[in-house]
């Protein structure tokens, strides 16, 4: 996997972190969404396998893994893992930002290190360590595709996510990538990250547009709605679909040689992993562990696609 490192997180390597012993027992809680769709689903999978590896590989290090059905339990579970648990770090991914960044001030306070995923805080500065997905960069490697494959006169259609700065962030850059370049947009419109909404969507692009050649799903939950529209108007032979995240039945299809979803790029919830063992890292290693771990957005291929198939994972 591609990982952009834009600051100073250092000795993450299995290498580097087997070779150091912890003088004393650490406790570190790590507070996520519950499985509520696909991308959450595998992101609940990735914790629990790296739970299992790290407590093995470090007998030390016990993890307390809860996850929260909305912002007020997942604010509850902050207060427990501190008051009962006593917990020496916090790795979070925010159900909500603006809900959850008092309460993960409120730990911070408390001497806790604390390593942010994915969803960033409303405030600036409260965590030690923030790791995420590039969504500009899923924009433009998408962008990029459209471009190897499109050209003056073609016309494409965009199903995005929700209205967020992630959202944004994807878009914009999609949209700066393709500039004069020819390709039309003809409508885009939001899909909320949600496979019903967008085969929705795109049979409403469907009955008024005749001539599409791609179309943008920004999200495999999005894609697999979109394929389901597709395939029911009989159109799948005139255009390809790009997704991302890297949801297994997409990979697959990449995998197999599909036309149809011919690529994914990647925005991976195994994240959510690389967060624990960065957390493990400060406990660790001899060197400092802060900043930010920005991982990269590959683009999947036929070639590549096994490296990022899990087949165990529900997503």
């Amino acid at each position: 996997m591609q990982i952009l490192k834009t600051f100073a997180v250092a000795a993450l390597g299995a290498t580097a972190l087997a070779g150091t012993a912890m003088a004393q027992e650490v406790t570190i809680g790590v507070s996520i969404p519950a499985a509520t769709h696909g991308w959450t689903g595998g992101l609940n999978w990735h914790a629990e396998q790296a739970e299992m590896r790290l407590e093995e590989q470090y007998p030390e290090i016990d993890i307390v893994l809860v996850a929260a059905d909305g912002p007020s339990q997942q604010a509850n579970d902050l207060e427990d893992l501190v008051a009962i648990h006593n917990i020496d770090a916090l790795v979070v991914l925010p159900f909500e930002s603006e809900p959850l960044t008092g309460p993960v001030r409120n730990v911070k306070e408390q001497g806790v290190f604390v390593t942010v995923v994915d969803r960033g805080l409303s405030q600036e500065g409260i965590e030690d360590v923030y790791v995420a997905g590039n969504n500009t960069a899923l924009g433009a490697v998408s962008a990029e595709y459209f471009l190897s494959r499109l050209g003056d006169g073609d016309n494409i259609v965009i199903l995005r996510g929700i209205p967020t700065v992630i959202d944004d962030e994807r878009f914009n850059a999609f949209m700066e990538g393709i500039e004069g370049s020819g390709i039309n947009v003809l409508d885009h419109e939001y899909a909320n990250w949600n496979r019903d909404d967008g085969f929705e969507v795109m049979q409403d692009f469907l009955s008024r547009f005749p001539d599409i050649d791609g179309v943008w799903a920004q999200d495999d939950d999005i894609a697999l709605g979109v394929i389901e529209a597709v395939r029911q108007a009989g159109r799948e032979d005139e255009m390809f679909i790009v997704g991302g995240a890297g949801m297994k039945e997409v990979i697959q299809m990449v995998m197999d040689g599909s036309e149809l979803i011919p690529v994914d790029v990647l925005y991976p919830p195994a994240m959510i992993a690389t967060a624990m063992d960065v957390t493990v890292a400060h406990f660790t290693s001899n060197g400092p562990v802060s900043g930010e771990y920005i991982l990269g957005a590959p683009l999947i291929t036929p070639e590549n696609a096994e490296d990022f198939y899990f087949p165990d994972s529900p997503f």
